[in-house]
């Protein structure tokens, strides 16, 4: 599964798909102080980039992709003003 959720942190690893949109929203919704490791991600559905923006997770390890790294960590990252 590209997803593991671990107590209050969920893993990315690998290409994760817009099959993981729907768990990982339960899941953020009922966990308390939701973290994400992107680290080992190396794709990720905008449901899931959707997910993570609404829902205001925090983000516990910045994706080693460069692509997510540049583009996508920016937008998950608390402080969007700049």
């Amino acid at each position: 599964m590209p997803i593991r959720f671990e107590g209050e942190t969920a893993r990315f690893d690998g290409a994760c798909t817009v099959d993981e949109a729907i768990p990982l929203a339960e899941w953020m919704e009922a966990t308390d102080a939701p973290r994400v490791d992107l680290g080992n991600c190396t794709g990720l559905h905008t449901a899931l980039l959707q997910v993570l923006m609404a829902a205001g997770a925090t983000v516990a390890v910045d994706p080693e992709d460069t692509f997510l790294k540049t583009w996508v960590a920016p937008l998950l990252r608390n402080d969007r003003s700049s």
